[in-house]
């Protein structure tokens, strides 16, 4: 974690009023709330507006679990944003990626044995976060592999969870419990 303390407190649920209630209405009958939501209770009308988006990426995608899920680990790492670390760990995890697999979200695209969509998955995560922009031996590798809206969410993927590191790291999001660290 970069902070050790929240900048942006998290709101418990007593706290939320009217417009808060209404948005975290989803997380409370899912039976917890993560303080990541805790933390947007704070700017309702941005929360319910992101999440329509939030929710395409993690839900409506075209890209298979296992591929969204190595790009949102390696630019978590990239940003050195734990919370979404972990909380991506364990949803790698439920989607069958072993640790071994979710390791190479850090070590990377020269990682050995790593298969060539991996590979060019993680190439892809690099160059949006080092340039904002996908090579075109990366593209052209991709798409042997991917359709058009595959490359399209590989873009849409990495710059949510870039978006959101950033949100996390500056409002200094603090882990929950039961969330990994980076020792995976």
């Amino acid at each position: 974690m970069r902070l050790a303390q929240p900048r942006v407190q998290p709101l418990e649920a007593e706290d939320w009023d009217e417009d808060a209630r209404e948005i975290m209405k989803p997380f409370v009958e899912g039976g917890r709330v993560f303080n990541i939501f805790k933390t947007l209770a704070h700017h309702p009308s941005l929360t319910k507006r992101w999440m329509v988006f939030a929710n395409h990426i993690l839900g409506k995608s075209t890209l298979a679990v296992r591929d969204r899920e190595l790009l949102i680990l390696r630019i978590g790492y990239l940003c050195q944003a734990g919370y979404e670390w972990g909380q991506h760990v364990l949803i790698a995890r439920q989607a069958g990626m072993s640790d071994e697999e979710i390791r190479t979200a850090r070590t990377g695209p020269d990682t050995p044995g790593l298969s060539e969509l991996d590979r060019l998955l993680l190439c892809a995560t690099d160059e949006l976060h080092a340039d904002a922009h996908v090579t075109d031996d990366t593209w052209n590798g991709l798409s042997q592999l991917l359709t058009t809206q595959q490359l399209m969410d590989v873009v849409f993927t990495v710059g949510q969870y870039n978006l959101v590191s950033m949100a996390l790291n500056s409002f200094g999001v603090q882990l929950d419990e039961g969330l990994p660290g980076w020792d995976v």
